[in-house]
């Protein structure tokens, strides 16, 4: 067995598809009428304050209180901008909010775990997200292809920090000997894999590449994956 391979999630594995049309279209099939540009101030406040607070989601309940929380964020704005939500349930809000944030694998993903796995090596995705990063990768289709997986809500730990590295490490009894990480952000993946002794790869989906650390090595997909980790 090879050593382990752990990857971020968001824009990494999985890109988010643009919530804020998809928001519009579930609020009007509950008889809101909302602009793309009301809901894409609303859900950019909502997400702001998802990213500040995820980590307080570690398990079922504390999940059910941040999307509360996170439903009533999106409730003020939308508010606020002169949306009218009549008699609409915040539970119907909830359920609007919920369907818009979808998520789906890059092109390339499923067919490199493949041949990352097939190669021998273990693969755990290390991810600053609630709880729910194990539902997101299942709907995904992508937890059938690694070995594990890590929120930092569960692991009490959040990227850049060496210890949630530590714990994706320990989920399949590695250590960071030959390890590698492939994340999208210099500051969370490429900084937080050094601090724990991981050899780091940056990727970068589209743009200009940024500087980077000496020995970091920078990819644009990851089917360049595999042979940095032969």
């Amino acid at each position: 067995m090879r050593a382990v391979v752990t990857l971020d999630a968001l824009g990494t594995l999985v890109a988010l598809q643009p919530p804020a049309p998809l928001l519009a279209a579930e609020l009007a099939r509950r008889g809101v009428n909302v602009s793309e540009r009301q809901a894409a101030r609303a859900v950019a406040a909502e997400i702001a304050f998802y990213r500040r607070h995820h980590d307080s989601a570690s398990d079922a309940r504390s999940l059910d209180v941040l999307r509360d929380r996170c439903t009533q964020v999106l409730a003020e704005v939308l508010v606020a901008g002169g949306v009218d939500l009549g008699q609409l349930q915040m539970s119907e809000l909830r359920a609007a909010l919920l369907a818009a944030l979808r998520f789906h694998p890059f092109p390339e993903v499923a067919t490199t775990l493949r041949e990352l796995r097939s190669g021998g090596h273990r693969l755990v995705v290390v991810s600053n997200w609630d709880v729910s990063l194990h539902d997101m990768l299942a709907t995904a289709g992508l937890s059938e292809l690694v070995d594990g997986a890590i929120s930092s809500a569960e692991a009490g730990s959040s990227k850049p920090a060496p210890a949630i590295f530590e714990r994706a490490l320990a989920l399949v009894g590695a250590t960071a000997a030959g390890g590698l990480h492939a994340g999208d952000s210099i500051e969370y993946d490429v900084e937080g894999a050094r601090a724990a002794g991981v050899r780091a790869v940056l990727v970068v989906r589209a743009g200009r590449a940024p500087a980077v650390p000496e020995g970091v090595a920078v990819i644009g997909s990851l089917t360049e994956l595999p042979g940095l980790a032969a």
